[in-house]
């Protein structure tokens, strides 16, 4: 639907803090502390939605690519812009952003190289930047491989990492040198300790819980991290499937790391 709800991790309560109007869609989620904006990946609407984050209040709406043909998934923000992944197509697209929150006209960057190869499935998915936004890692869910990608050019570079499982790469997130990668339905969170110069990594923590019902997501929280189940296990989501029962429980799972 689009709704992005807000809840507290110590206490677990919460409320929809978004009422999106209808036609949209919610997948990747980032905000922008400094700047009080809250980014949304648009799925298969092809567009990408910027929220208030004092207010919930839609700030801009970015039609990224076209509708139905397109998967906008995911989302991170650096210094100057926000940049969203096509999991459809081998695309980042640059929304520029000022010092004090204007969004700019976004711009396509075409990804070359191996980060560029496209399957029927899901292709480029979780996205971050490193500490200096020099460059940005992406994920590609059925390679099970990561990429880094020049943000001037375009051009990405694998990741060599042995033992990540294809079809199931998703969100990511970057801590010092230590890449986390959700596993969705395998039910795993790795840990891929990257080499200074990013072209290879090794897997050095595996995290299997029972409360994981296909995590897609994962942030850090102090010493924690939190990561969002899916229930992927019980239908995927309209357009692709009729989604998971009414009445389902969703959550978000705590772990130490």
């Amino acid at each position: 639907t689009g709704d992005i709800y807000r809840g507290d991790l110590r206490s677990g309560q919460g409320a929809v803090f978004v009422h999106a109007p209808a036609g949209r869609a919610a997948l990747g989620l980032v905000v922008d502390v400094p700047r009080q904006l809250l980014f949304a990946a648009g799925g298969v609407t092809g567009a990408a939605y910027v929220y208030s984050t004092v207010t919930g209040a839609p700030v801009a709406t970015l039609q990224l690519a076209q509708a139905g043909s397109s998967l906008i998934n995911d989302v991170v923000v650096t210094r100057d812009a926000a940049w969203f992944t096509n999991s459809f197509a081998p695309v980042l697209y640059r929304v520029p952003l000022s010092p004090t929150g204007a969004v700019g006209t976004p711009t396509a960057v075409d990804v070359t190289g191996p980060g560029a190869t496209t399957t029927q499935g899901f292709n480029l998915n979780g996205i971050v930047a490193t500490p200096d936004d020099s460059t940005l890692i992406v994920s590609h869910s059925d390679l099970g491989a990561l990429f880094t990608i020049d943000p001037a050019t375009g051009a990405s570079a694998q990741i060599a990492v042995d033992g990540l499982a294809a079809g199931t790469v998703d969100g990511i997130r970057l801590q010092g040198r230590t890449l986390w990668v959700v596993e969705n339905f395998v039910n795993t969170l790795v840990g891929v300790t990257l080499s200074p110069d990013l072209r290879s990594g090794t897997i050095t923590t595996t995290i299997s819980e029972d409360a994981f019902h296909v995590p897609t997501a994962v942030v850090r929280h102090g010493n924690r991290l939190a990561l969002v189940n899916a229930r992927f296990d019980l239908g995927f989501p309209p357009p692709f499937g009729p989604g998971a029962p009414p009445g389902t429980t969703f959550d978000v799972v705590l772990v130490r790391a």
